[in-house]
């Protein structure tokens, strides 16, 4: 496992994070606390330091998990969480959104579950369309002040957003914005259009999560296989409902069978090499197995512009959505650390 720069910071991450969604089965699909567990055990083995959740993930079940799983080896990991949806199946307004008053309640939700002192990088998980940035941006200063969190990102903000926060956080000697986080695949290049630029410009860390569009390009869907098609309400999912994803599936399983390699790693490889963080989200062990396999990948020039040709950049894919909210992208490259 190689390592990257967060961002504006100096800590390092790896180059493959753990998003921890499908850990737990209050949503009705995902892993039990002991498979996520031996998931957790092999990622570190690994060399992987960065794990991602949500207050709003199994409704909190898997925050809950990590306090367990995490004893004893708390410092091993740069910890992300992330507020705005609650962790309630049903929660009320004061608890939702991205007001100050929502992301300390949550926060230290979110610290009692995990039984630690501090959340290492707290997510506003989606912007609430009400909330003013500058409010958001003073949250997190005032979070960082007191210890709670140490850096903070967004999640699903589009380019404008996403400058404006950073900027306002530059200019009131905040907290700076050292990550964003964003939906990112070969069925999905839309922040090519903006986000990536903006992250470059602004060195924000481009965090990126669904690199295999929900399981398409793993091509188990054509197999009769229904995961992300059905599980989340066929949510965070992108079908396979055009030529153009289907050239992109079929290069991608044409890579992996030159390789003898499983399709997921070649979808992550690629991934690899925009210069973004990926987001793997195994729900077993031998998921994450393969996933973590994408490491020691090197696509060759040949490959790289076969799976260009097929997947172009732009065109007709639409974002996934995920809590009922249309989410949008944002991210950039980042420098490697040895």
């Amino acid at each position: 496992m190689r390592y990257k720069l967060l961002g504006n910071t100096g800590v390092r991450v790896s180059e493959l994070a753990l998003g921890t969604a499908n850990f737990g089965t209050q949503w009705g699909h995902g892993a039990t606390f002991e498979e996520s567990l031996r998931i957790l055990e092999a990622y570190e083995e690994a060399g992987g330091n960065f794990l991602d959740t949500a207050d709003v993930y199994q409704f909190g079940q898997f925050e809950e998990y990590l306090g367990k799983a995490l004893e004893g080896r708390r410092d091993r990991f740069l910890l992300a969480s992330k507020y705005t949806y609650g962790a309630q199946p049903t929660p009320g307004r004061l608890s939702t959104g991205n007001s100050r008053l929502a992301m300390i309640a949550s926060v230290e939700a979110s610290l009692k579950r995990m039984n630690t002192e501090r959340i290492d990088l707290l997510w506003v998980h989606n912007p609430d369309g009400l909330t003013p940035t500058e409010e958001i941006v003073r949250g997190l200063d005032d979070l960082s002040r007191a210890g709670k969190i140490i850096y903070a990102g967004l999640s699903n903000f589009s380019a404008w957003r996403l400058a404006r926060a950073a900027t306002l956080a530059e200019l009131t000697r905040a907290l700076p914005i050292a990550a964003a986080q964003f939906e990112y695949s070969l069925v999905h290049r839309e922040p090519e259009a903006d986000v990536l630029e903006a992250c470059q410009a602004l060195n924000i860390a481009p965090v990126t999560w669904s690199p295999l569009g929900g399981g398409v390009l793993t091509g188990k869907y054509r197999k009769g296989e229904t995961g992300r098609a059905q599980a989340l309400g066929g949510k965070v999912f992108q079908a396979e409902n055009s030529e153009k994803r289907t050239a992109t599936v079929d290069a991608v399983l044409d890579i992996a069978s030159e390789l003898h390699v499983t399709p997921d790693q070649v979808a992550i490889a690629w991934v690899l090499t925009r210069g973004t963080i990926p987001l793997i989200g195994p729900r077993n062990l031998e998921q994450c197995r393969n996933n973590l396999g994408a490491t020691a990948l090197s696509l060759s020039p040949d490959q790289l512009a076969a799976l260009e040709a097929a997947s172009g950049k732009g065109g007709d894919e639409k974002p996934a959505t995920a809590a009922g909210l249309n989410l949008t992208g944002t991210s950039l490259p980042q420098r490697p650390v040895a």
